[in-house]
C-alpha cells in the first residue's frame, strides 16, 4: 500500500544533488564542494570525487587519529613528550619543537592545528604508534571507517608524494567527522594564533578574521597541490562545509571559500521537520495486542533544499501488509521515499516506535478470520 504526503520530511545524506537547480556558480580552484554538515546535502561543486594532493589538509586527519588516542586514554594532553630527531628535523612548516627540550601533547596539537608544524605531527605520530609508519596505517584505517574511498595517505604531514592523494569529497567527509565525533576538541581550530619556543605564528586562515561565522578547519598549500582551504561556518544554527583545491594564491583560497558559503546560506535552507522516535503514522496492526501500531523514524529528518522549494518536496509511504504482531520497536515496518520537483532524492525506513505482544488465542483468531475474507 502507498500513502502521499502533501509536502514535508527531509533527508540525511541525499543521494541526488540538487544544487543543478540553482544559479551556475564558478570557483577559481581545481576543484571544489559544498556540503550541508546536517543533512549531508551537496549543494555545490566541480570534480569532487577527483583525485587531488590534499598537503597539510592531511593533518585533519593526523588531528582525528590523535583526538581518538586521546578520547581512548592512550594519551593525556599534560603527557610530555620527548621530541625525536627526526620530528627535529622535519622539513616544512614548523612550530620548532627540539629534542632537549619536553613538549606536552597539549602543545603539540595546538602546534598541529594552528602552525601546521610538519614536527608536531611526527612527534604526535611517535607518541601515540611508535612510529609514524604505524600512524598512516591507522590514518588510512580511519579514512576507510569515515567512506573516504578516494583517499590514500602515505604520511601524516601532507609533504609531496605519487601515492598520497584523496577528494574533495572525502575531506568534506573527514571535515564533518572532526566536528561531530569531537566537538570538544573542534574549538582548537578557531584558534587565530599560538605562541610555542617564543614564536608566535598565525592561524592561515584568513577567513577567522574576515567572517564571525567561520570557526574552523584547515589550509594547505604545496607547490604541485596550489592552496587549499577547509572551512566550516554557522549562521543562524546551519553550518556548512567548504572545500577549495588547488587555487593560485592564499588571497584566492579565501575569496573563494567565503563566496562558496555564502552562496549556501543565501541559495539555501534546512529544515527540521521530524524529531527521533516521533510519531508519523499509525499501520494498521494483526493479531496484536492493539490493532494499531505507531511508526516513525529513528533519526531526527533534516532536509536542505533550495529556497522556495518546499512545497515541490513529496513524500510516499510503502509498508507491506499485513503486518502481524509481534512487533519489536526499532523494527523497520515501511519505507518512506522522497522527491523533489518528481526526482528522487532519498529513501528512509519507517520503523514501530513501540513494541506490540501477540494477542489471545480469541484475538488472533478473530483477525485470522478477518484476513482470511480480506
Amino acid at each position: 500500500m502507498k500513502y502521499l504526503f502533501p509536502l514535508l520530511l527531509c533527508l540525511c545524506w541525499a543521494s541526488a544533488p540538487i544544487y543543478a537547480q540553482q544559479p551556475a556558480l564558478t570557483i577559481a580552484a581545481k576543484a571544489y564542494y559544498l556540503v550541508d554538515f546536517q543533512t549531508g546535502q551537496a549543494l555545490a561543486g566541480q570534480n569532487v570525487n577527483e583525485r587531488i594532493e590534499p598537503a597539510s589538509l592531511t593533518k585533519l586527519m593526523t588531528a582525528y587519529v590523535t583526538f581518538s588516542a586521546l578520547k581512548q586514554n592512550r594519551i593525556t594532553l599534560n603527557q610530555t613528550v620527548q621530541v625525536s630527531e627526526r620530528a627535529w628535523r622535519m622539513i616544512g612548516s614548523r612550530m620548532f619543537i627540539e629534542p632537549n627540550k619536553p613538549v606536552t601533547v597539549d602543545e603539540l596539537i595546538k602546534g598541529m592545528i594552528v602552525q601546521s608544524g610538519n614536527d608536531a605531527c611526527i612527534a604526535l605520530a611517535e607518541t601515540i604508534t611508535g612510529s609514524e609508519e604505524i600512524f598512516v596505517h591507522m590514518m588510512n584505517k580511519e579514512a576507510a571507517r569515515i567512506g573516504m574511498k578516494n583517499t590514500n595517505f602515505t604520511n601524516s604531514t601532507g609533504l609531496p608524494d605519487p601515492e598520497h592523494y584523496s577528494s574533495a569529497y572525502d575531506l568534506a567527509l573527514l571535515a564533518s567527522a572532526i566536528i561531530r565525533d569531537f566537538p570538544e576538541f573542534y574549538p582548537l581550530y578557531s584558534l587565530k594564533e599560538y605562541t610555542y619556543n617564543g614564536i608566535t605564528q598565525p592561524n592561515r586562515n584568513r577567513l577567522l578574521w574576515l567572517d564571525p561565522h567561520v570557526d574552523g578547519l584547515k589550509t594547505g598549500w604545496t607547490k604541485s597541490a596550489g592552496y587549499c582551504l577547509i572551512t566550516a561556518a554557522i549562521r543562524d544554527k546551519r553550518r556548512l562545509i567548504s572545500v577549495v583545491i588547488g587555487s593560485d594564491s592564499a588571497n584566492v583560497r579565501s575569496i573563494e571559500s567565503q563566496r562558496l558559503l555564502n552562496y549556501g546560506f543565501q541559495f539555501y535552507d534546512t529544515l527540521h521537520l521530524y524529531n527521533k522516535n516521533q510519531g508519523v503514522t499509525t499501520i494498521q496492526l494483526w493479531k496484536g495486542d492493539q490493532n494499531l501500531l505507531k511508526a516513525g523514524f529513528s533519526q531526527d529528518i533534516y532536509f536542505t533544499l533550495p529556497k522556495g522549494q518546499a512545497e515541490q518536496l513529496k513524500a510516499t509511504m510503502e509498508f507491506q501488509q499485513p503486518l502481524i504482531a509481534p512487533v519489536n520497536a526499532g523494527q523497520k515496518v515501511g519505507t518512506v521515499k522522497f522527491t523533489l520537483n518528481g526526482k528522487p532524492m532519498a529513501t528512509y525506513p519507517l520503523v514501530a516506535l513501540e513494541t506490540v505482544d501477540t494477542a489471545n488465542i480469541f484475538g488472533r483468531t478473530w483477525d485470522s478470520v478477518k484476513l482470511f475474507f480480506n
